[in-house]
């Protein structure tokens, strides 16, 4: 069981594995499935679940079932992994030898510029 929401467990083909990302698209699993093998992580990648059909009033006619999104949950079978702790714990690194910034890893930036820690980053 999770202790929070931030750190999730489920099977997936029969397998106990942590989380990664729920409802992910085929580009995204692609991106994180790459990162995630390259950081030696073994990944389990399921086809998301139909939502569940609403409850039918009685004497109503029963809606058409839903239908599956095209998208799917990501997770890895080390369950001590939780994505925020790996990120910001600067524990994950990019292909070309970088570490994994948060905006390297919400696919904002190509490429992952940590050359300063998120902490140390002056505004201005």
């Amino acid at each position: 069981m999770a202790i929070n929401q931030n750190h999730l467990f489920d099977d997936l083909d029969g397998v106990k594995c942590a989380i990664v990302e729920k409802n992910c698209k085929p580009d995204r699993v692609e991106f994180l499935k790459k990162l995630l093998e390259y950081n030696h992580f073994r990944v389990v990648v399921v086809r998301s679940p139909a939502p569940k059909a609403p409850p039918v009033a009685a004497g109503a006619e029963a809606p058409p079932p839903p239908v599956a999104p095209d998208t799917y949950t990501v997770g890895v079978t080390n369950l001590a992994f939780n994505s925020t702790n790996a990120i910001f714990g600067r524990l994950l690194y990019t292909p070309d030898g970088h570490v994994v910034t948060l905006a390297y890893w919400q696919q904002k930036e190509a490429v992952s510029s940590d050359s300063v820690p998120y902490f140390e980053k002056k505004k201005g």
